[in-house]
């Protein structure tokens, strides 16, 4: 599935944002600051995530027909030949 350039960057935005309000309450709440210092650190996970998975995906289809004019040769023998 192809994802809109747009709307990947808005979910990133969203991610880091949520993040970012973890990072500021920890400042404020000294006994929850290891917790709520993960969490941020799970969204920023979840941002750099979305990234990824975008830019994967949009490489893949420049990858794609390179690797789909490899044909083995008729005489090569099958994958279930050579499993028996």
């Amino acid at each position: 599935m192809m994802m809109n350039g747009e709307a990947v960057l808005e979910n990133v935005r969203r991610y880091r944002t949520v993040a970012s309000l973890y990072r500021q309450t920890a400042a404020f709440r000294p006994h929850q600051r290891d917790s709520l210092l993960a969490q941020a650190a799970e969204w920023e996970g979840r941002a750099v995530a979305e990234l990824e998975a975008y830019f994967l995906a949009r490489q893949a289809p420049l990858q794609a027909p390179a690797n789909m004019n490899h044909h083995a040769p008729s005489s090569a023998p099958s994958r279930w030949h050579m499993a028996a």
